[in-house]
């Protein structure tokens, strides 16, 4: 009896062993702590390098760039979302041991959700958490809420660091589509074989808001001198202008500006007027899109708005490229390159789908069509090494990286927390009317290529240290991609 209750533990004990839940990566892991309402959020970062100069600037910028409250378009919720480093460096430097990173929850309204401790959420999971552990967490979606993400973001940048310091590597990822709105074919073909900059996605990627001056003004301090009024007033003023623009006529009236002051409609048709022309119509209000094609970001951004309008949410898709990737990288058969890839990003809140190089578009090709010729190419290491001259099959062949980009395509699903009325029941079977109260993106996408950056930078630095341990600790091969380099750079 004695015997089998030992050898049963240790099977489940096993079992839990290979299933690590909030563990992520082999050499270089990563445990994320922290539910959206409790005090913060957060990692435990092990197996990162000694002597990398580390302080909390190398990994306050992704932050930054995945926190709410960015704009109009994203969820209202305050937050900075500033990281500290509790352990793993000293004077700036890692020490070998674990870095721990802490980020505190500061707008926590465990209020807004006091509906739904009765009424699960139609395409959330709050009821499969409760079915699964016999309990979850009262308000803001616990571990099942974006804010879990904030963790894996600070972790890839540590990750992206490494992996920029010792091979060059780059990651960019950016919204290729939104809802029915994609980037033109043309375009998105080409950006995944000369990738834009993280700098170019997120400058051009963003908009300045144009509003009629007949019926939008700023608020100003002389006008209603009490900051809480003055806020709601200002929001009278926005709803009001908002209304006009989604009446106003689509085509011709000047609705966005980028960074090159382009002006165009609300369908991203680019117009014929010059910034001073208009310079009443232009607020201080910008949106990022991250979507670095204006016409297409014009789009994207009226999208959204309408989908805010009608309490509503939508999805889309990212596009990441991954540029300096060393040769090697990827364990076949079962933890394949493409196969850690999907499995980090299918692991990330709301993803739906998963594609590597061509992906389903592929599969109409013949082999002819879809095999990339090698051809010769210049190593960083021992000049020995082939490269290709197409790339469908995004920079891995059999589960291993070739040194091409490694390119791929993720699929977010609209938001499952809506303020539109949906008919549901509640825990106990009865029928009922939920209306989701509460602070929530109507579109994630803007948000999310951080978290797409930061899970790609995990398992390529993870699968680096791996490959690298196989070959004695050296620096693996990697393809030169100088020219790009000096480009990014010139910037």
């Amino acid at each position: 009896m004695g015997t089998s209750i030992f050898i049963t533990c240790c099977l489940c004990y096993s079992f839990f062993l290979q299933f690590k839940m909030s563990t992520f990566g082999h050499l270089f892991r990563v445990t994320t702590f922290g539910e959206s309402h409790c005090k913060g959020v957060g990692a435990i970062v092990d197996g990162v390098p000694p002597n990398l100069q580390l302080t909390e600037a190398d990994i306050q910028p992704q932050l930054t760039r995945r926190r709410p409250g960015q704009s109009s378009l994203s969820t209202p919720r305050s937050e900075t979302d500033q990281v500290t480093i509790m352990s793993g460096t000293e004077r700036g430097v890692t020490l070998g041991t674990p870095v721990a990173l802490f980020v505190p929850n500061e707008d926590t309204r465990p209020q807004d959700y006091s509906e739904m401790l009765q009424v699960p959420r139609p395409g959330h999971a709050d009821y499969t958490y409760g079915i699964k552990y016999g309990v979850r967490a009262s308000s803001g979606g616990g571990r099942a809420s974006a804010r879990e993400t904030i963790g894996r973001v600070a972790a890839g940048a540590i990750a992206e660091k490494w992996l920029k310091e010792t091979y060059k590597t780059r990651i960019v990822c950016w919204v290729s589509s939104v809802g029915t709105v994609d980037l033109p074919e043309d375009i998105a073909l080409n950006s995944a074989v000369h990738p834009w900059t993280r700098e170019e996605v997120d400058i051009r990627g963003t908009l300045r808001i144009l509003r009629d001056p007949e019926v939008w003004r700023k608020v100003s301090e002389q006008e209603v001198p009490d900051k809480t009024e003055r806020i709601k007033a200002q929001k009278t003023v926005d709803a009001t202008a908002e209304q006009r623009f989604f009446e106003a006529a689509a085509a011709g009236i000047a609705a966005y500006m980028d960074c090159d002051d382009n002006i165009y409609d609300k369908d991203g048709n680019r117009l014929s007027v010059s910034r001073d022309s208009i310079s009443s119509w232009i607020t201080d209000e910008s949106v990022a899109l991250r979507c670095p094609h204006p016409p297409t970001a014009a789009k994207m951004a009226t999208l959204i708005r309408q989908v805010k309008a009608d309490n509503d949410s939508t999805g889309g898709v990212l596009t990441c490229v991954c540029t300096n990737v060393p040769i090697g990288l990827g364990e076949p058969c079962f933890d394949k390159l493409q196969a850690q890839l999907a499995h980090a990003m299918l692991s990330l809140p709301a993803t739906k789908g998963f594609e590597l190089g061509s992906g389903f578009a592929g599969t109409r090709l013949r082999g002819s069509e879809h095999n990339d010729p090698f051809v010769q190419h210049v190593d960083t290491v021992s000049k020995k090494v082939l490269g290709l001259a197409t790339n469908n099959a995004g920079g891995s062949l059999g589960g291993i990286s070739s040194g091409a980009p490694v390119v791929f395509r993720v699929a977010i699903k609209p938001v499952s927390t809506i303020g539109r009325a949906q008919s549901t029941v509640t825990y106990n079977g009865q029928s009922t009317v939920l209306e989701a109260k509460g602070r929530h993106d109507p579109c994630v996408l803007p948000r999310a290529p951080p978290l797409v950056e930061g899970m790609a930078a995990l398992v390529l630095a993870d699968l680096a240290l791996i490959q690298q341990s196989r070959v004695g600790g050296g620096l693996l091969h990697t393809l030169s991609h100088e020219q790009q380099e000096d480009e990014e750079e010139a910037f």
